[in-house]
């Protein structure tokens, strides 16, 4: 009876080691698993935050010096710069999880949880970061002149709060579901992935 027992613990022992060596596999999967997305998601994210203020300058060339001299620019920069720096430490995660060989399942419910978190600050950071622009928007043509912010200053106070407005709803919408479609499914692919390991 014993020695029953003990056959049996051992075959649920292996069939366990058999399921979760399988959902590791899905997981780490080098060009379709849900860490290969979220990588590939994370990698867009820093070349475009590399590439646009380049080619912001790039195509100002021949006003250089008010360009460098430009407040929102120089604001850009810096939002592209955090986004970058963001990306890449949530690019490294995804890299670790993708490196472990045994990645128990404590420990990818753990990362997955983080990787969450940021999502939430990365779209409570992006809606501060608009604030801040708006607010620049409506400061700097009383400090620097901009042809096209002093035609936005002449447009009614009223409608140019209401399309603040209108811009920031429209930002939340579209940054939610892109949020979710680049990493959200992924993300909720690994918790079920989690869910299944023994």
């Amino acid at each position: 009876m014993e020695l029953d027992e003990l056959k049996q613990t051992w075959q649920d022992t292996q069939s366990t080691k058999s399921l979760n060596t399988n959902i590791m596999e899905l997981i780490q999967h080098k060009s379709y698993g849900p860490l290969a997305a979220l990588k590939k998601s994370f990698r867009k994210q820093i070349a475009l935050m590399m590439i646009v203020p380049a080619y912001v300058v790039m195509i100002n060339t021949h006003d250089l010096q008010n360009v460098l001299n430009s407040v929102i620019l120089w604001y850009y920069v810096v939002f592209c710069i955090g986004v970058i720096i963001f990306s890449y430490y949530n690019y490294r995660i995804v890299s670790k999880m993708e490196g472990m060989d045994n990645l128990v399942k404590a420990n990818l419910e753990k990362q997955v949880e983080i990787l969450e978190t940021r999502m939430k600050w990365k779209r409570t950071g992006v809606l501060i970061a608009l604030v801040i622009l708006i607010l620049l928007l409506e400061i700097v043509p009383y400090f620097q002149h901009y042809r096209m912010l002093d035609k936005w200053h002449s447009v009614s106070t009223s409608i140019r709060y209401v399309s603040y407005v209108g811009f920031l709803a429209f930002q939340y919408f579209v940054s939610t579901w892109v949020n979710k479609r680049r990493y959200g499914q992924h993300l909720q692919y690994l918790k079920e992935l989690a869910n299944e390991m023994q």
